[in-house]
C-alpha cells in the first residue's frame, strides 16, 4: 500500500460562498465529510486528516539566514490556499483517485492527489 496526500484547496470565490452558507448548509457539509472520513476508516484507508484554520492565521518562519525571521501570514501570495487534507493508504493511484472523487463530493471542492515519495 502506498500513501497519498489528498488536499482540499480554497480560493476567494470559495471563501465568499462559504461565508454565505447557512447553518444548515454548513451542517450538511460537515455530515458529508464526516461520512467520508468514517468510510475511509472502515475500509482501512485512513491514516489521518485535518482541516486548517483560515490562511490569515498562518505564520511563516524563515531560518535560512543567520537568525530565524517570523512573520504573520502565508508564505506566498496566492489565489488558492490549502484548507484541509487527508493522508490515505491506497493500493495504487487509481484507488487514490477514486477516494479523492468521493472526498471532492463530500467537501464540495476540488481535491488534489499527490503520492508520497517511496523509500
Amino acid at each position: 500500500m502506498s500513501q497519498y496526500f489528498l488536499s482540499v484547496h480554497h480560493d476567494s470565490a470559495g471563501d465568499a460562498a462559504m461565508a454565505a452558507m447557512t447553518e444548515a448548509d454548513m451542517q450538511r457539509l460537515f455530515t458529508q465529510v464526516d461520512g467520508f472520513n468514517n468510510r475511509l476508516q472502515a475500509e482501512g484507508a485512513w491514516v489521518f486528516a485535518g482541516g486548517l484554520m483560515p490562511i490569515e492565521q498562518s505564520t511563516c518562519v524563515d531560518a535560512t539566514g543567520e537568525r530565524p525571521i517570523v512573520t504573520d501570514g502565508p508564505f506566498s501570495e496566492s489565489k488558492e490556499y490549502l484548507g484541509g487534507f487527508w493522508i490515505i493508504e491506497a493500493a495504487d493511484l487509481d484507488a487514490a483517485l477514486a477516494w479523492a472523487a468521493e472526498g471532492s463530493r463530500a467537501c464540495e471542492g476540488k481535491v488534489e492527489v499527490r503520492p508520497f515519495q517511496s523509500e
